[in-house]
């Protein structure tokens, strides 16, 4: 070790992150130099704004405003990008791959869109991209699928790994607030953007899902094909009537390998309260991977934050710098699988998914309605596991119905509740949720 110069480091961004990563990387310098074999120094950082206060040590470090001087500087090793977004965050890993540069990211939108592209583009300049803390903050899911289960062929994952909507969620359920007065609230915490749209509408939890599924399957990454739903506006009475079933709504990322192909899809899920699932709660990550040989096994921990974060960026430097000596043919792929052993697996079609369902309408408060209901369920070979109604407002016309299905194929369920909001006897649209009890 003590023969070899430090490796040098170019960190892309001083927020949150980057502050992080700085800080552990001065506090637990000792123990990192051990691990990889040599020291490793950050020389050089570019923030928008040098004089915004930070809390973080940057003496020694050339701090800059513009990134293109790092990733172009011939003495920087390793560019770590932690800006976010797309662009310029895209032009500045692929400029400093083109300068032979290895490339740490948290970025899971520029992997889950432009992946394909950076990954390719790595393997012809022959440099290394790791982007541990791009999933789940500093949970090490990446790397617990791509190395510690090889041996497996994953099945399944599900996973909690967008903590606004967990917070959310949690917080509506444990002191009856409505959506909106706890997404306000999140913004006041920092938990959630002044604009939501990429957390609440399931947006980011999807990018997530198309790396992590990439990596289970040996699939190229290609977001389009997730199915993504999310939380916005759900309500509080499908929160109460799921708790009153035993149930706990979630936010939830699945990719399944399936008879009918690969099902991505992200959406509120009823989550039975006995799971470890159900219970992971806050700002809190979990995912849950079902190999064949190890069967199922739950990862949980911290989905953001500083120096979480920064835990899974500063192991993916140390596995860089563990691998400057090995030849890149013999580095563990990006994407787990050999470049060329990628498969386009075939997705299953939307309307052959299969899951459990519940169901919430309005309907007139008279005789042979809940009958008609249960007809056109059976017809479509509809089976149901529970039905409530619960008692209605004083003087209301329509009472709430609360139905649990079992498990259906979607294009059923779909072609159910268009017949059912056809009928005169309905007031408004029916609220539906997947289920799944993970049997």
């Amino acid at each position: 070790m003590a023969n070899l110069p430090p490796v040098k480091i170019g960190v892309l961004g001083l927020g949150t992150v980057g502050s992080g990563t700085l800080n552990v990387l001065r506090r637990n310098a000792g123990e990192i130099t051990r691990r990889a074999g040599r020291s490793i120094e950050v020389v050089a950082a570019s923030a928008r704004d040098l004089s915004r206060p930070r809390p973080v040590d940057t003496s020694g470090i050339r701090l800059t405003t513009d990134p293109y001087t790092l990733v172009e500087d011939p003495d920087i090793d390793i560019v770590v990008e932690l800006i976010g977004g797309v662009e310029p965050a895209r032009d500045l890993v692929l400029r400093a791959i083109r300068h032979g540069k290895h490339v740490v990211t948290a970025n899971k939108q520029l992997i889950a869109l432009h992946g394909n592209e950076v990954f390719a583009a790595a393997r012809e300049a022959g440099v290394s991209v790791a982007f541990e803390a791009a999933v789940a903050g500093g949970i090490p899911v990446i790397k617990t699928l791509r190395e510690a289960l090889a041996g497996n062929t994953i099945q399944w994952l599900a996973g909690i790994i967008n903590g606004t909507c967990n917070y959310i969620l949690t917080a509506m359920a444990e002191r009856a607030a409505s959506f909106d007065e706890v997404l306000a609230e999140a913004q006041a915490l920092g938990y959630a953007e002044a604009d939501p749209a990429f957390d609440i509408d399931g947006v980011d939890a999807a990018h997530k899902l198309t790396i992590l599924a990439a990596i289970a399957f040996g699939i190229p990454l290609d977001f389009d094909r997730v199915l993504c739903e999310g939380i916005r506006g759900l309500e509080l009475d499908d929160i109460r009537y799921a708790e009153q079933l035993g149930y706990r709504i979630k936010h939830l990322a699945f990719a399944v390998n399936g008879t009918r192909g690969i099902e991505l899809r992200v959406h509120p899920t009823l989550v039975p309260e006995r799971l470890m699932l159900a219970n992971v709660n806050d700002v809190m990550n979990a995912v849950l991977i079902c190999g064949d040989a190890v069967g199922p096994m739950l990862l949980s921990g911290a989905g953001a934050g500083a120096e979480p974060t920064a835990s899974s960026v500063v192991g993916d430097l140390v596995d860089v710098v563990r691998g400057l000596s090995v030849e890149a043919d013999n580095r563990v792929p990006s994407l787990a699988f050999q470049p060329d052993a990628l498969s386009e697996a075939p997705m299953c079609p939307a309307g052959e998914i299969e899951s459990a369902y519940y169901l919430r309408l309005r309907a007139v408060d008279q005789p042979g309605v809940l009958a008609e209901i249960t007809r056109i369920l059976g017809s479509l070979r509809i089976s149901i596991e529970a039905i409530r109604q619960p008692e209605p407002a004083a003087g209301a016309a329509t009472v709430p119905i609360i139905i649990l299905t079992h498990t259906v194929r979607e294009a059923a369920m779909d072609e159910a509740i268009r017949q059912i909001e056809e009928r005169p006897e309905i007031e408004g649209r029916i609220t539906r949720y997947r289920v799944e009890t993970f049997e």
